[in-house]
């Protein structure tokens, strides 16, 4: 594993800190279960009739379920499978890969003293969360 790879997280996690930027989680796997479970359950009390009611009445639930939930972005990121980890580290690497830095806190006063640098990098955290990982962003609390 790179040695960089620390770093970089550590600097998203501050910018998406900063920024309050949250993503939200979708729970998909959670919303078939009780889609799923209404049917069956409708099935067993009100036969064919309950298939249909209960199937309704699961996949509301379900559908309520699996709408997602916002999270802070920081905690979504140290989370991630250590392969997603790497993919958005190496993106952000391209970026700041010609800057000199010693360890997090360094390379954190060099890309938070940038404008430029600073928008890059966002961009390319956003755009990771949004395109690979399929999700929404909000801002603030």
């Amino acid at each position: 594993m790179p040695v960089y790879l620390e770093d970089i997280l550590s600097l998203l996690c501050h910018i998406s800190d900063k920024q309050k930027i949250k993503a939200m989680v979708k729970h998909s796997a959670r919303g078939a279960v009780a889609a799923g479970a209404g049917a069956f359950l409708g099935g067993i009390m009100g036969g064919p009739f309950g298939i249909a009611a209960g199937g309704a009445v699961g996949g509301l639930v379900g559908a309520w379920m699996s709408s997602g939930q916002f999270q802070p972005l920081p905690q979504i990121l140290m989370a991630l499978p250590p392969v997603q980890q790497q993919q958005l580290c190496d993106q952000v690497y391209a970026i700041v890969r010609n800057l000199d830095w010693n360890d997090a806190t360094h390379l954190i006063m060099l890309v938070m003293g940038n404008a430029v640098l600073h928008q890059k990098v966002a961009g390319a955290l956003i755009g990771f969360v949004t395109q690979e990982l399929k999700s929404e962003i909000q801002y603030g609390d």
